[in-house]
């Protein structure tokens, strides 16, 4: 995601648990630095790429959650970054990060400008259950520019665990060529183009909103993106009927 990104929640350490779809998860390694290594950059719009790290102590994480990433120079200069975790629970050792490519950014620049396959950096985590999404309950996600990376690997555990619990993804870009994951998207998916449409509106989330548009239960709601977008899209949950304690922020910028 944006570099640099603050969760909303500070981080809680999350204890050893199991979830629908066998989702294992450990905080054994959530306190321990790893050494990660690049096997894959994959460009997806002009400023940003995803990243494949192979790590070789990954003990799993929830569809949501995210780690911290910290680069080393050789002088002992340290610069570490809190990134989404894009690709969903698989089992493999190997995770995904999305990041944009920020003006002055020390780590995504590193990254987009320095970085090739076969390079190593460090990670720790997963850290913060607070917005992560186990898979057992309805999920209406809303998100913004890379605020869409723990959306998408939501989207993505929905898809590879074959849940039958509904997801709904609400994704705004200024421009197709700006939208992240374009070659993805399916039926769960509606896109705004905000240079186009103009902004999301109540218009876009009324047929999940509505009295017919609500699976049984209910939505959990999961937004993220910039300061303006989360408090935005939020707004427009409430007044569409969204509980207020069922909505989970992630904001950066």
């Amino acid at each position: 995601m944006t570099d640099p990104q603050t969760p909303r929640e500070p981080f809680v350490p999350p204890t050893a648990f199991a979830v629908p779809g066998r989702i294992e998860v450990s905080s054994r390694s959530a306190a321990v630095w790893q050494r990660a290594t690049v096997v894959e950059i994959r460009r997806e719009t002009p400023l940003v790429s995803t990243f494949r790290l192979k790590v070789p102590d990954w003990q799993g994480h929830l569809p949501g959650q995210h780690l911290m990433l910290r680069l080393t120079a050789e002088d002992g200069y340290v610069a570490q970054r809190h990134y989404s975790i894009a690709s969903a629970p698989d089992g493999s050792g190997e995770i995904e990060l999305t990041l944009d490519h920020v003006p002055g950014g020390e780590v995504s620049g590193h990254l987009h400008t320095v970085a090739h396959v076969g390079d190593t950096v460090e990670v720790r985590g997963p850290l913060s259950g607070f917005f992560a999404w186990p898979g057992d309950r309805p999920a209406l996600l809303l998100g913004a520019g890379s605020g869409v990376v723990p959306l998408m690997s939501m989207v993505r555990h929905q898809r590879l665990a074959g849940l039958d619990v509904p997801v709904r993804l609400v994704v705004s870009a200024r421009t197709p060529a700006d939208l992240i994951y374009a070659d993805e998207y399916a039926d769960e998916t509606t896109v705004v183009l905000t240079r186009s449409e103009g902004r999301l509106n109540a218009a876009h989330l009324a047929p999940f909103l509505g009295a017919q548009g609500q699976p049984e239960g209910g939505w959990e709601a999961y937004v993220c993106g910039s300061n303006g977008f989360a408090e935005h899209a939020s707004r427009l949950l409430v007044e569409g009927g969204q509980p207020v304690d069922r909505i989970r922020i992630e904001r950066f910028g």
